[in-house]
């Protein structure tokens, strides 16, 4: 009998209904026994919808975290609660998946590391575009050393005109920023992934509020309230590493270009480069004579899973859920996120100083 882990969602609103609960019910070993929201009909609701016979709704989660049934909590709140919820399951005895980013800020997430390690329950962090074909693909071509060393990259994470105006996305409060840690903590992660490199040295940033004050606006989802607008609407870093590579992050959510481009990298190494913008697509030199050559991904599954196509967010649960089973450690390690965050933060504060952050 294959064994099956009890899962719990701690807020139910657009990123679990969207990605994380009908991606956990394409896991066999997956049971959804419990479902928490402030608002109460929230979790009703995805209870009845995604809930296994009998799954139990609270508002408040620390009484969830009280059922010593429960194996794994995925962690689906604003950022400014993540770090707190997600060591209070950690040292309730369960393995946790809190979405991106990992926390509001790198002391949060610095504790949330220190409680993993300090329980030894798993900690992961939802940064889904890892899994995608392409992703995946570029991972290998660049861990092989296809590209030697990759000392250029930059990280893209550009909407002409794609504000979200639900939830609490604009509000700096809980959210801790803008697109920066919305959309281009993506981008770095996987930038940060595909050259393997975790060691930064210094961060010059720049954010800008300049469409976001704007009534009106065109808008992918409809115009936006100036008033509650309180974060960035685009920002960009530069990220030099302790071995001299540098990164270049662009952030937006509103900006005059047409140079768009989400949660995709282009990379420069030694023996060759790579990048996402049109398709994959690997450049070089053989024999005397340049090459560019654009991978055939075929399906838009990531991977094929018992005769079907997998999502890049199916995929992610369920390596996660084998990595619990197997003891084995999460694709997106907590360390790894927390550089994440340590970066963000900086680009944030060198925006606020004028100056730039110095990594110990």
């Amino acid at each position: 009998m294959t064994e099956k882990l009890n899962v719990a969602i701690i807020g139910c609103g657009g990123i679990a209904n969207g990605k994380h609960l009908p991606s956990l019910k394409m896991v066999k070993q997956v049971e959804l026994v419990a479902f928490c929201d402030i608002e109460i009909e929230r979790a009703e609701k995805a209870a009845k919808e995604y809930g296994a016979t009998g799954a139990k709704v609270y508002n408040d989660y620390k009484q969830l975290l009280d059922d010593t049934t429960i194996d794994v909590i995925h962690v689906c709140t604003p950022n400014n609660s993540h770090a707190e919820i997600s060591i209070a399951a950690l040292e309730s005895g369960k393995h946790v998946m809190c979405e991106k980013p990992m926390a509001k800020t790198s002391e949060e997430a610095k504790r949330m590391v220190e409680a993993a390690e300090r329980t030894g329950k798993k900690l992961t962090i939802g940064y889904n575009n890892r899994f995608r074909t392409d992703s995946q693909y570029l991972h290998k071509v660049s861990r092989r050393g296809d590209l030697g060393e990759i000392y250029f990259a930059k990280a893209h994470a550009i909407r002409r005109r794609a504000v979200p105006t639900w939830g609490v996305f604009l509000d700096e409060e809980k959210q801790g920023g803008g697109p920066l840690i919305d959309i281009g903590t993506h981008a770095l992660d996987l930038t940060l992934w595909m050259m393997g490199n975790y060691k930064p040295k210094a961060v010059m940033g720049s954010v800008f509020h300049k469409l976001g004050k704007r009534k009106d606006a065109a808008n992918a989802w409809g115009p936006w309230d100036p008033e509650k607008f309180t974060v960035e609407d685009s920002a960009f870093g530069f990220i030099t590493m302790e071995n001299g590579a540098t990164i270049i992050l662009e952030s937006s959510w509103a900006i005059n270009s047409l140079d768009v481009d989400e949660a995709k990298c282009s990379l420069s190494g030694t023996e060759g480069g790579a990048d996402m913008k049109n398709g994959l697509r690997i450049n070089g030199e053989n024999f005397g004579k340049l090459y560019t050559t654009n991978v055939e991904l075929g399906a838009d599954g990531v991977a094929f899973y018992d005769g079907d196509a997998e999502s890049d967010a199916e995929l992610e649960a369920r390596l996660w859920i084998e990595s619990i089973l197997n003891d084995t450690e999460p694709t997106v390690k907590p360390s790894e996120a927390f550089v994440v965050t340590q970066i963000l933060e900086a680009i944030y504060e060198s925006a606020k100083t004028g100056k730039a952050v110095y990594f110990n």
